[in-house]
């Protein structure tokens, strides 16, 4: 009797929780602007400052092991805190609602709005300069626990120099690692602390599947195409390929998808820039691009197949991941590497709170006074992002007009 009462209790948590990843991520999804970069500084902004779900260190590493592995690195740390929260259905979860919106929109702009010249509206120019206060907030919180001292202070500035002198698609992944080779050199006498335990609810063996799987899929998805002669297949092909392969950030993806979509004449060149312009000017991450290429092609049904062919990699990849890093995380020469890498990605965010974010926002004084009282109504007044949002979308209004 006890455990027919127990279980409704425990199936009702559970749906719960999903319900809160879905509905958490998806106002993330509908209020981040400003690219992967910006993406982190919500994430951080929402999850670990406000919901406390994940420890600063452990995001920091869960950021940099997401930079690591190919894919949009912003969605691949929202489904690994919901794959941490509430296993494979919480990381669908928090995809899910992370990329509704913008699919939403973008798939509409397909069929709708194309011509139009939205990513000029003064709104759009306000949201810019909101992702600058985010982001700068963000480096300085996460920089005074992951660069306290002068050697982890030291990486973090080298790595932000080399993240702007030495941009290539494999930079970030060698900044990474360099970083982690100076921390083991750095912090390897030092003993190994205690660190907060992250448990990740997938079994080590389902784990193995999906990397399984995701070769498995990389390698048969071109024979079962030609084999075939599906259109849906054909696309599906396409789009995994160019989830699996992009290193460096989300606008790696638009040579790759130019490669995949053109030649095969499923739209022109007008359609392609027109829905890379109007991705620019939604929330969400970059990679919802696909779902407007898919709905040019063939509807909401080419949206979906698109949408879930494009991210499908980046799923697997972190599923396949999570559940062997737990125990790497506790050991001292990882650990040691570890200090290296946080410092890193400390740095590589200032990098990015310059470079595209600051640079392509603060074009005027008005930007940088906007700008500062965003972030002092952040860092100070505590004030909740979606406010900031607000504020920033028509300070831009005022600002362009």
């Amino acid at each position: 009797m006890n455990t027919k009462r127990v279980q409704p209790h425990t199936e009702n948590s559970k749906l719960k929780r999903l319900l809160e990843l879905f509905l958490v991520s998806m106002k993330l999804g509908a209020t981040s602007f400003g690219g992967p970069i910006a993406h982190l500084g919500f994430f951080h902004e929402e999850y670990i400052k406000r919901r406390k779900w994940l420890d600063e260190k452990s995001y920091a590493e869960l950021v940099a092991v997401c930079q690591i592995l190919p894919g949009p690195a912003s969605s691949q740390v929202g489904i690994g805190i919901g794959i941490i929260r509430g296993g494979l259905l919480g990381g669908i979860a928090a995809w899910l609602g992370f990329t509704m919106p913008s699919v939403l929109v973008l798939v509409l702009f397909a069929m709708f709005m194309q011509g139009s010249n939205i990513a000029q509206a003064g709104w759009i120019h306000g949201l810019k300069i909101v992702a600058v206060a985010i982001v700068a907030h963000a480096v300085i919180e996460m920089g005074k626990k992951l660069a306290p001292d002068k050697k982890r202070a030291t990486i973090a500035v080298l790595a932000a120099a080399a993240a702007l002198l030495w941009q290539t698609a494999f930079s970030q992944i060698m900044i990474i690692v360099l970083a982690g080779l100076l921390g083991w050199s750095f912090y390897r006498g030092e003993q190994a602390s205690i660190v907060p335990a992250i448990r990740v609810p997938i079994k080590r063996s389902v784990a193995v599947l999906c990397l399984t799987l995701f070769v498995c899929l990389l390698l048969a998805l071109p024979v079962l195409k030609g084999v075939l002669s599906l259109p849906w297949l054909a696309m599906f092909d396409s789009f995994y390929r160019a989830g699996s392969l992009v290193f460096g950030g989300g606008h790696v993806v638009l040579p790759l998808l130019e490669r995949e979509v053109l030649p095969a004449g499923w739209l022109t060149k007008e359609q392609f820039l027109a829905g890379y312009g109007a991705t620019q000017a939604v929330p969400g991450p970059l990679f919802t691009f696909a779902a407007y290429l898919g709905a040019v092609m063939n509807g909401w049904v080419g949206a979906a197949v698109a949408t879930i062919a494009i991210f499908l990699p980046a799923f697997l990849l972190v599923a396949g991941t999570l559940p062997f890093w737990g125990a790497l995380r506790q050991k001292r020469g990882i650990q040691a590497a570890l200090a290296g890498v946080n410092a890193a990605v400390v740095g590589i965010l200032l990098a990015a709170l310059y470079d595209p974010i600051w640079v392509s926002s603060i074009l005027t004084p008005a930007d940088f006074v906007l700008a500062t009282i965003l972030f002092t109504l952040l860092a100070f007044w505590k004030t909740p992002p979606w406010v900031i949002v607000l504020i920033g979308a028509l300070g831009g209004i005022f600002i362009n007009s």
